[in-house]
């Protein structure tokens, strides 16, 4: 079933011309702030004129749509169970991107079979003609429907935070996608730290571990400051960076954001479809 699947995507790769960045944003536990950190990037990443699609992957606690205070008519239980497309599901979202809302609360949705997560990576591919960057706001862990879309991306943005806790999972999902596939582009983002030294700290603590036993270098995606100002705004259903534009959480994510824009416009290797090819052919 596997093999007939990647030789279905390998096809398919042959004759699709890509043009997104596909960036996926897991965590190794919850509580660390990763959708947070994906709704408020895709605003700055929109307000510096990048065509980008959210799609909340997080399935069955999906929270994006809460954060943007939309409310979904169609969701990605509707389009798992065949009643709509991703494009269907596309949201307006606050600061100018696309949200494709998740489903919350549906326990199906956390365990889905291969040949609905092929399908869905298929439909992704079709929405990199109309976008700049698309991001996937992964579940927490390493379920294979993370592992799927992270394996579709171009680029992993792991969110930790400087909780032990929070540090070891995160080592823990880096060093199950670096044994899968070593050449992954694995970036850290330490959120809700004291200030960049704090950060910086972190970062090098889980650097120091993936070189030394994954042999895998990664990289500094930065850090965001713990600020009362985000609390308020998730309270306020409204993305952090609009609603305290100034605030030193959303100068954070504006040092991000332009990081990731300049990498927007590099050339891309694999396309999604042929690295989710290989991956299912092992």
């Amino acid at each position: 079933m596997l093999t007939d699947q990647a030789e279905g995507l390998r096809k398919l790769a042959r004759s699709t011309r890509r043009h997104a960045r596909i960036v996926a944003i897991a965590s190794g536990k919850g509580g660390v702030g990763k959708s947070n950190v994906a709704v408020n990037l895709a605003v700055r990443l929109s307000m510096m004129g990048r065509r980008v699609a959210l799609l909340d992957a997080d399935l069955g606690t999906a929270n994006a749509d809460v954060l943007c205070n939309v409310t979904p008519v169609c969701d990605l239980a509707h389009v798992v169970a065949g009643k709509g497309t991703l494009a269907d599901a596309m949201l307006d979202a606050p600061g100018g991107f696309r949200l494709i809302p998740g489903a919350s609360g549906l326990a199906k949705m956390a365990a889905l079979g291969d040949f609905e997560r092929a399908s869905l990576i298929q439909q992704i591919s079709q929405l990199e003609q109309d976008f700049d960057l698309i991001l996937i706001d992964t579940g927490a862990g390493v379920s294979p429907n993370v592992l799927s879309f992270i394996f579709s991306a171009d680029q992993l943005l792991v969110v930790t935070t400087p909780e032990p806790t929070a540090i070891t999972d995160a080592y823990a999902v880096i060093k199950i996608v670096a044994r899968q596939r070593a050449n992954t582009d694995v970036r850290v983002l330490v959120n809700m730290v004291r200030d960049a030294e704090e950060g910086r700290g972190v970062f090098k603590r889980i650097d120091t571990v993936c070189r030394r036993f994954l042999r895998l270098s990664t990289q500094y995606a930065g850090h965001v400051v713990s600020d009362p100002r985000v609390s308020l705004a998730v309270r306020r259903r409204r993305p952090f960076t609009l609603d305290s534009p100034n605030c030193e959480a959303s100068a954070c994510i504006g040092q991000l954001a332009h990081r990731m824009d300049r990498h927007a416009i590099e050339p891309r290797g694999d396309g999604l479809l042929r690295r989710m090819a290989m991956w299912l052919a092992g």
